[in-house]
């Protein structure tokens, strides 16, 4: 199903695969005990440190690219679905972290390369401390402080991964309209004020009205103008 190749420390799992994109097949999940210079969107920090979290990147090279775009939206719903087994429900912070209780437990990051070959990273914070949790510059936990017990990070690094490839192919076939309705279960801000803000942190204002059919999000503005975002970084 799918190609495991770990690493005991890396810089990152997303710069080691673009860096090696040419030779890494379909398919193939890089993952690392930690990370020395580990990233999220807009280049910020993610501490990775800690052997027992989770930090891959899974390298897809498919023939189908109509629906790249959702692929961050996709793996949203797959964790969440994963936590669940562990009775714990996530809540997605559109597009691309998951929250438990207002607290960040994961984040995503999707990097097309071209239109052929996408990287698709993530950190999940499985087996922290409190101490670790207070050096994290914005509300944040993990899965082991919320079960009060330690993950096997094993078994829900497997468990994640063969969600991820067993529906992989009707998502890309489908596209959003596959996961719409998990999606929104898992979105908290609708109807609410909300700030979007992008790589130059300037924020702006807007009601959070719905996900359309691509996935977008649409707000409205002080002028009760419609508006479709694509990217950014939604804080409510």
């Amino acid at each position: 199903m799918y190609k495991l190749i770990e690493f005991d420390s890396l810089n990152s799992t997303n710069t080691f695969a673009k860096e090696n994109i040419k030779s890494i097949q379909d398919k193939t999940v890089i993952a690392a005990n930690i990370q020395t210079s580990g990233y999220g969107r807009f280049q910020r920090k993610w501490i990775s440190d800690v052997s027992e979290n989770i930090y891959i990147s899974i390298v897809l090279k498919p023939e189908n690219t109509k629906n790249l775009t959702n692929l961050t939206q996709y793996l949203c719903i797959v964790l969440c679905k994963t936590l669940e087994d562990y009775n714990i429900t996530g809540e997605i912070k559109w597009p691309n972290d998951i929250l438990i209780n207002g607290k960040k437990i994961s984040g995503i990051l999707c990097e097309c390369i071209n239109k052929k070959e996408i990287v698709l990273g993530l950190g999940v914070n499985l087996n922290l401390t409190r101490k670790n949790i207070e050096k994290i510059s914005q509300p944040a936990t993990s899965l082991n402080l919320e079960t009060e017990k330690k993950v096997n990070k094993k078994f829900f690094q497997e468990k994640l991964l063969n969600n991820f490839f067993k529906d992989y192919e009707k998502f890309m076939e489908n596209g959003f309209a596959f996961i719409k309705d998990d999606y929104l279960k898992r979105i908290k801000f609708l109807g609410k004020t909300i700030f979007v803000s992008n790589d130059t942190n300037k924020k702006n204002e807007y009601i959070a009205k719905s996900i359309n059919e691509d996935g977008a999000l649409i707000v409205v503005d002080k002028l009760k103008k419609e508006i479709k975002i694509f990217s950014g970084d939604v804080t409510y």
